[in-house]
């Protein structure tokens, strides 16, 4: 598991050598969590998975980058809420991630759970760096709720 620099006010660690990806965490306001329950939930490989105009999400730039050490520099572009950025492996055929519907997250213990930057709050940034193998991966916000209205995005990384 790689090291997490969480909640820094100041800008974040840049990677001496590898890749860099720019992670937004955004929301369309307050209001999001009140499509919570009324829409197909939008996790991978869930039935509202592929529907447009979520009320939130992650943004990953690039998308594609190469195996190695990767520097994930995130900021809540958030005006309002609270926010994080897990980053999970994700097997070759997609499928569901292990969800608790009573609490509204993923289950991070049965999960591909390889680190994270923990909640941050409205424009805060953080960073964490981690080696990747070639793959697809998740990143994913587990504040209760945030992943199943759409709170995620995946990457690719090549050998």
């Amino acid at each position: 598991m790689g090291l997490a620099t969480v909640g820094l006010a100041t800008t974040p660690a840049r990677a001496a050598d590898g890749s860099v990806v720019k992670v937004e965490l955004w929301d369309k306001g307050g209001s999001s969590m009140d499509k919570l329950g009324s829409e197909p939930m939008r996790g991978v490989a869930m039935p509202g998975a592929a529907m447009p105009n979520r009320a939130m999400g992650i943004t990953a730039t690039p998308a594609t980058i190469k195996a190695g050490v990767v520097t994930f520099e995130a900021i809540n572009t958030s005006k309002e809420m609270v926010h994080e950025m897990i980053v999970a492996a994700l097997p070759a055929t997609p499928k569901a991630l292990p969800y608790i519907a009573d609490e509204q997250r993923v289950d991070e213990e049965k999960g591909e759970h390889l680190g994270e930057v923990s909640e941050l709050a409205p424009n805060a940034t953080g960073a964490l760096r981690i080696t990747l193998k070639p793959g697809k991966y998740l990143l994913y916000c587990n504040v209760p709720g945030h992943y199943a209205l759409g709170m995620w995005t995946e990457i690719t990384v090549t050998p």
